[in-house]
């Protein structure tokens, strides 16, 4: 079987179209928010219309995927080896280039029971997910038809806090925001959130301009647990906030173009994406430290859904399910180097790198499986936490109070 490499493309268009850079909820996103709390464009799905959905729904032979740039190999290994088992052909779009502008595009659509143009799409737990969810313009999913899901998929994945039970997503791929720091320039280790509120770091911390990433950092170093936070704690966590930026300790808020910074010594260290860290050590030769903090880090996934208007629900359901197979979802994780929901994935990476010996890619491989920011420990998990859970409408409000910190 050929494996995909990532040697041949240029390093700094794999950081420059990571699929982190956009996660941002921001004014795009309130944007998009507002018009559908204003009702423009259509109105929330009786729930009562997906009793019956799976109901006589039958095997197209085809079906179109909405997925972000760069999270599958150029040459679709996975899609050419679903199609060898299943027959079923794949429409590949990477058409999601930033979360909430690709809401803003589907949602009229949606709103008006229309045809969006795909069939299955990538989208992050976040406010989007969220809203699509609430206006029940995505389907709950047939677990009878997800053989592979029940057997292969990480227990942490089958209890999320933002889609319980796995209604109406599955994980694609996920990832940690901790904290990375350069020891170059960094002369001890750093293991709190408090070291970014550190003064001996003065202009030298990077923080994320995303609420949802910054509130996280605000509400752990206060000892609050994200899903548990309420208004009077987003409150707290942002005069935290307000604090560091008031201090002079940050140099500036990024959506993601924080790795050359970090690189150069601009910033010495920062809020930071796992797999980004990874990837710039793998194709650089950097020494980029990476940590989970000692009060807990963020773990955060891009999920697979089913818009209600798919055509072809059911060969969707069925690659969903295929990426669950072992060798598959190991095939993704070696590409894109971001953490598996398959944790058996790192099981047969190592056979993988036993197979193919002393080679660069053998070497690459037997790395890879013993990272911890591409197979975290049980005790990594143990310190990870989602988002904070929002209520309908409580999104605004909520970024509201730490876009006030970012973007004063």
């Amino acid at each position: 079987m050929k494996h995909p490499s990532r040697a041949h493309l240029d390093p700094a268009l794999l950081r420059g179209l990571t699929r982190r850079r956009t996660l941002q909820a921001g004014g795009a996103a309130a944007a998009a928010l507002a018009l559908s709390a204003c009702g423009v464009g259509g109105q929330q799905r009786d729930p009562q219309a997906d009793e019956d959905f799976w109901a006589g729904k039958e095997e197209t032979g085809s079906l179109r995927w909405a997925n972000w740039p760069l999270y599958m190999d150029p040459d679709r290994t996975q899609l050419t080896q679903f199609k060898e088992s299943t027959g079923i052909d794949v429409d590949y779009h990477e058409d999601v280039q930033e979360a909430a502008s690709f809401f803003g595009q589907i949602q009229p659509k949606l709103a008006n029971g229309d045809d969006i143009g795909y069939d299955l799409m990538t989208l992050p737990n976040g406010f989007e997910f969220a809203k699509l969810v609430e206006l029940g313009y995505v389907v709950p999913l047939d677990h009878a038809r997800m053989p592979n899901f029940a057997d292969y998929a990480g227990d942490l994945y089958k209890n999320s806090a933002y889609d319980p039970g796995n209604r109406y997503s599955v994980p694609y791929a996920s990832g940690v925001t901790g904290i990375a720091y350069n020891p170059e320039f960094v002369d001890r280790e750093i293991t709190s959130l408090a070291d970014l509120w550190d003064t001996a770091f003065e202009g030298k911390v990077g923080m994320f301009a995303d609420p949802q990433e910054i509130a996280n950092f605000g509400l752990l170093l206060n000892g609050v647990n994200p899903a548990e936070s309420t208004k009077e704690d987003w409150e707290a966590a942002a005069e935290r906030l307000r604090e560091q930026r008031e201090s002079g300790v940050v140099r500036a808020y990024y959506d993601q173009d924080f790795i050359q910074p970090l690189t150069n010594g601009d910033l010495w260290l920062t809020m930071a994406w796992s797999g980004d860290i990874y990837q710039q050590n793998m194709e650089e030769g950097t020494d980029l430290r990476f940590v989970i903090p000692e009060e807990g880090g963020t773990i955060w996934t891009d999920n697979l859904l089913i818009p209600f208007t798919s055509k072809a629900p059911i060969d969707a359901l069925k690659l969903m399910d295929f990426l669950y197979e072992p060798e598959i979802a190991t095939g993704l994780t070696e590409y894109i180097s971001y953490i598996p929901p398959v944790p058996h994935a790192q099981e047969v990476m190592n056979e993988w790198a036993d197979a193919e010996g002393d080679s660069e890619r053998g070497e690459a491989l037997a790395d890879m499986a013993k990272s911890p920011l591409v197979f975290p420990g049980e005790g990594d998990y143990q310190k990870l936490h989602y988002y904070v859970a929002l209520e309908p409408g409580e999104q605004d409000e909520f970024s509201s109070i730490f876009q006030a910190i970012t973007q004063s």
